[in-house]
């Protein structure tokens, strides 16, 4: 049998996108959670990996949402039992926190297609070893989070320093890599994402961004699957394919 990775989703318009494709490349089999719609978490027997992504809504709006406590816990658990996480934006909060770190809305809000600079810790990671020092990424965000304690910072941006980071095996991604053009349309139509877009970017904000997320998808979705590609190699260690 194929190893198996879970992903917990918050809304339908963020998948793994690249990610997911990577993933299923290696013939890697997954279940998917959506937490938003009400669906339980399973149990983590079984799991090699867990992918947590993005939603609109705070990782600390537990009394909205009530599901994020259970979430939170089940992360907790995963990273004690050494199944490793793999968070993007939303995800990679729910992780800091999961830790023991704050989450909590920041100055201004971060949205566009924005560098980020990796650390110095970063060239000797398994994952973000050998990546450029600068990439480009898609930021869509007005929560950040502290660093967790014993945690390694692998990646900052002008506005907000922690951006990446390491805790055993378990990996946290402010950013996004894995968005396609097609994606970032859709989640032109969230009303929360739109009202954030609209009010730092201004009038006609989403086509412009979804015309930049296309000019980039030549490097950002290869360097998305290059990167989960690493983990799943290196941190989860599952082989490169496991067709037949």
């Amino acid at each position: 049998m194929s190893p198996t990775l879970l992903v917990l989703q918050h809304i339908a318009c963020e998948p793994p996108a690249a990610f997911e494709d990577e993933l299923r490349s290696r013939g890697l089999e997954l279940v998917r959670v959506e937490l938003d719609e009400g669906e339980a978490i399973p149990d983590l027997e079984g799991f090699a990996g867990i992918v947590v992504m993005g939603g609109p809504v705070g990782a600390y709006e537990d009394g909205e949402h009530p599901w994020l406590a259970g979430e939170k816990r089940y992360l907790r658990e995963a990273v004690g039992r050494d199944v490793p996480v793999w968070g993007v934006c939303l995800g990679a909060q729910l992780l800091a926190a999961s830790l023991g770190a704050r989450v909590y809305p920041g100055d201004r809000p971060e949205v566009g297609l924005l560098p980020v600079e990796l650390t110095e810790a970063a060239a000797s990671d398994p994952v973000f070893g050998d990546v450029p020092r600068s990439i480009p990424t898609l930021q869509w965000h007005g929560d950040t989070f502290d660093l967790p304690e014993g945690a390694t910072l692998l990646a900052s941006s002008s506005a907000y320093p922690n951006q990446a980071f390491r805790f055993g095996r378990s990996y946290g991604l402010q950013f996004h890599v894995e968005v396609t053009p097609e994606l970032a349309a859709q989640w032109g139509e969230v009303p929360a994402y739109a009202e954030s877009l609209e009010s730092i970017l201004g009038p006609g904000a989403l086509d412009r961004l979804v015309a930049e997320v296309s000019a980039q998808a030549g490097s950002t979705l290869p360097l998305a699957r290059r990167l989960f590609g690493r983990w799943l190699e290196r941190v989860v260690r599952v082989p490169e394919h496991t067709f037949g």
